[in-house]
């Protein structure tokens, strides 16, 4: 019996180094499309998954190390209130969008801190959160005032 102890202990161990590996694909989601319009009129695309349960905003991007250029991830709260998000477990900087039911942009929280416990707030009440690689809001050129169109957001 001694002997199976370090064969146990090594199988543990290596299922735990697997579920922190991918643990970020484990909770990928299928893509939707999303598009930001600029003031100017541009257009920006981009391909999110979609938060819409309680689980799902719990678990955001948590524990993934990298994200493509074009993606994202759009917190569905489903009503309209203040929030607060936060960047635990999170490895990858972020810029966070505050969208107001309509689908303008109230408030960019740009180049957010990996990890960090502090909470963000909206500053308003919104009904969702985009949230994008860092640097993105400002590369593009999206500004509070934009708007973001996805069958979320009414019109």
């Amino acid at each position: 019996m001694s002997r199976n102890v370090p064969r146990l202990l090594r199988a543990v161990a290596l299922t735990w180094v697997f579920c922190l590996v991918f643990a970020g694909a484990v909770y990928a989601q299928a893509l939707e499309p999303l598009t930001i319009v600029l003031q100017n009129g541009q257009k920006q695309s981009f391909q999110v998954e979609v938060a819409r349960t309680e689980a799902d905003r719990a678990q955001g991007l948590m524990f993934r190390r990298s994200m493509p250029a074009d993606q994202g991830m759009l917190f569905d709260f489903g009503r309209v209130e203040p929030v607060s998000m936060w960047m635990q477990n999170t490895y990858l900087p972020l810029d966070m969008l505050f969208v107001r039911p309509d689908g303008s942009i109230a408030r960019i929280a740009a180049n957010t801190e990996p990890l960090s416990t502090r909470t963000i707030p909206s500053g308003e009440p919104v009904l969702a959160v985009l949230e994008l690689n860092a640097g993105t809001a400002a590369r593009l050129g999206i500004k509070a005032g934009d708007r973001i169109e996805h069958p979320l957001f009414k019109r």
